[in-house]
């Protein structure tokens, strides 16, 4: 069975609601008539409205870059599963390095974070990624901590390793294919060997037009989660279409 790859876009920090706008009126031409890939954009918590309006219709979906685990309640600053459903947003980003490294998430946050997100029905994509084989296996089976494989279906997985992160590095498509396999033994240990199997795991790190068809072409490799190269629409087309 040929899985269907996701390319999904992480805006990070950047755009406002006209710029999201602007973007999806160029973006959406160039990827009309795109059956083969999943479409995801994910960009800031205020961009969301204006990104699910533009993408009425058409073959891209909208995320979020984060969500808190609890359903509601006195969390300043902070955004619930409900909200993100109620505006249209079908993904959501986890545990994004980013997010461990500068607001000090930890796994046992991404494993709350991961069952709220699938509990409410929207498609997780848990970031895992670190330089040792130890430290990705450690992720991977806190996150997927007493998370049931009944409720696991929705279930998508980036690895992208911290050293690649915004630095226009990128692993050998052979290394991240490598990782793949490691993230997908932790899967199997979780899930069981059939869910592992049908599992989609993405990379991301310095994914650019001119790397994206040797990385796609990987066997291991599910999809891309891209970062700055998603913030342009001719760019961000281009991986797409890889």
């Amino acid at each position: 069975m040929t899985k269907k790859k996701l390319i999904a876009a992480n805006w990070k920090m950047y755009k406002n609601p006209a710029q999201t706008r602007e973007f999806f009126r160029e973006f959406l031409p160039l990827v009309a008539d795109h059956t083969r890939d999943e479409i995801v954009v994910c960009p800031p918590y205020i961009d969301l409205c204006a990104a699910v309006e533009e993408t009425k219709g058409s073959n891209v979906g909208v995320g979020a870059q984060d969500l808190h685990w609890e359903k509601e309640g006195a969390y300043t600053g902070e955004i619930s599963r409900s909200m993100l459903l109620d505006i249209g947003c079908t993904h959501v980003i986890i545990g994004h390095s980013e997010r461990r490294q500068y607001f000090g998430e930890t796994d046992d946050v991404v494993n709350l974070k991961l069952k709220a997100a699938l509990e409410a029905g929207l498609t997780p994509i848990v970031c895992v990624g670190e330089v040792t084989e130890d430290v990705l296996r450690r992720q991977c089976l806190r996150a997927f901590h007493a998370v049931s494989s009944k409720k696991a279906g929705r279930l998508v997985v980036a690895y992208e390793p911290v050293w690649a992160i915004g630095t226009g590095k990128t692993a050998t498509p052979q290394l991240a294919s490598d990782a793949h396999i490691v993230i997908r033994g932790e899967a199997a240990k979780a899930f069981g060997q059939e869910f592992a199997d049908k599992l989609r795991i993405l990379y991301g790190g310095s994914v650019k037009p001119e790397n994206a068809k040797a990385l796609m072409s990987e066997e291991e490799i599910d999809g891309a989660l891209v970062g700055g190269a998603s913030l342009d629409p001719k760019s961000f087309a281009t991986i797409v279409k890889y």
